[in-house]
């Protein structure tokens, strides 16, 4: 056999499953993608009509992202013990529980039960981002941009369709005898439930186990060491900084601004159905341009595109802090911008770190990436509860959009160590 043959022969399984799982997982995404929307769409509404204070609207979104923290960490270190299937699944499960909980939460209006199930709710939204690291595991290097957005882009239709079934959701919810902001969060437990079943039952083969597999035999083949692979990853470490780094400035910016944009339109007179669409704009500019971010990333280099998060971010903060407050279509357009910059800061940042971390501890390291990322995420849904409440929205917005270009002197200061 030749060593033509011999590399067809041994790329051949790879590619064969990575199309397989890319497809097991956008199935679950589009699922799951509801589940996610449904809750940011009215969880701060919830928490304003239960505790009757604009000043702690945020606290939903600080909660869930709190819980999607310590989710990261127990799916990244399922993910790694038993492979990505049983880690995806059962974080999915745990989200659908949280979910069933807040909708009991606000039958019994219980405050209480109500904080404790958004933060068991969190581990859905950990999940949904960690199932772009598993669309990644079989990529070639010069791919895994490509890879990680075909598993991001899934979410968008989910995520569209979720915010929009607002008012249907709420009708629904009405007829049970469930308060009606409650409605999404019923559509979440089902989705999340949905999108545990499909990745358990057909995500097979594993795509980590798999990984791993076909790494060790090309390293044996090769007469290469993992001992030796891992040394040299650990070598790039700062890699693992720069995408951490990333990541988490445009978690935070996009957090904080997203959370209070729909209490912000409520208190000036806008319907749900308003703060829906606008929350499905935002959500679709999240995800649905990841096609094309993974094809820059690839092409043009992480780097470039993690700069070009920045910039957006910060234009973001600057629209949203400045329109009319009678109008939709503006704070539609910033929301857009907003999902924008954070798609392209998170594909850039995944890239990094998937290209540095090598397989033998790449499920556990990011997990622990994504925590970082979740009490990003956590402390801009608390801030941004507060500043609305001392300065108002717009202080919020720009605030946000400046904070964005911190991701500039991140990039050089870390990028100059690699």
């Amino acid at each position: 056999m030749t060593s033509t043959d011999s590399a067809a022969t041994e790329i051949s399984p790879r590619s064969q499953a990575q199309r397989r799982v890319l497809t097991v997982l956008v199935t679950a995404q589009v699922l799951s993608g509801a589940g996610l929307a449904a809750g940011i769409t009215v969880g701060a509404l919830l928490a304003q009509d239960m505790l009757g204070s604009t000043g702690l609207a945020g606290l939903p979104s600080a909660l869930f992202t709190a819980g999607s923290a310590l989710a990261a960490v127990t799916v990244g270190r399922m993910s790694q013990a038993r492979g990505r299937r049983s880690g995806l699944a059962a974080g999915y499960l745990v989200g659908a529980v949280g979910g069933a909980g807040v909708v009991a939460a606000a039958v019994a209006d219980n405050p209480v039960l109500l904080f404790i199930a958004l933060f068991v709710y969190g581990a859905g939204s950990a999940t949904n981002l960690q199932a772009r690291y598993a669309g990644a595991d079989l990529a070639a290097p010069d791919r895994r941009g490509r890879a990680v957005s075909t598993v991001l882009v899934a979410t968008t239709l989910g995520g569209v369709v979720g915010p929009n079934l607002t008012s249907l959701t709420g009708d629904l919810a009405h007829a049970l005898g469930i308060p009606r902001l409650a409605g999404p969060f019923l559509l979440a437990t089902v989705a999340y439930v949905a999108a545990a079943l499909v990745l358990a039952i057909w995500l097979r083969p594993d795509p980590l186990l798999l990984a791993r597999t076909l790494d060790t035999e090309q390293s044996l083949g090769n007469g290469t060491t993992s001992a030796e692979e891992t040394a040299s990853a650990r070598g790039r470490s700062a890699g693992v900084v720069l995408g951490a780094l990333i990541m988490v400035l445009t978690q935070l910016v996009m957090v904080a601004i997203m959370t209070m944009t729909p209490v912000h339109m409520h208190d000036h007179g806008h319907t749900t159905t308003a703060s829906g669409f606008v929350i499905a704009v935002h959500v679709a500019a999240m995800f649905l341009p990841s096609p094309l971010t993974g094809r820059l990333a690839d092409r043009y280099g992480r780097i470039k595109v993690a700069v070009a998060s920045g910039i957006t971010l910060l234009a973001a903060g600057i629209l949203a802090a400045t329109a009319p407050t009678d109008s939709v279509a503006p704070l539609a357009v910033a929301l857009a911008l907003l999902g924008l910059g954070w798609n392209l800061g998170l594909v850039a940042g995944t890239a990094i770190i998937t290209d540095t971390v090598p397989l033998a501890t790449r499920a556990k390291t990011q997990g622990m990436v994504d925590v970082s990322i979740a009490i990003a995420g956590a402390t801009g849904g608390l801030a941004s509860g507060l500043v609305v409440a001392a300065s108002g929205y717009p202080v919020l917005a720009l605030t946000g959009g400046i904070l964005a270009l911190a991701v500039l002197p991140a990039i050089a200061a870390t990028a100059s160590r690699r």
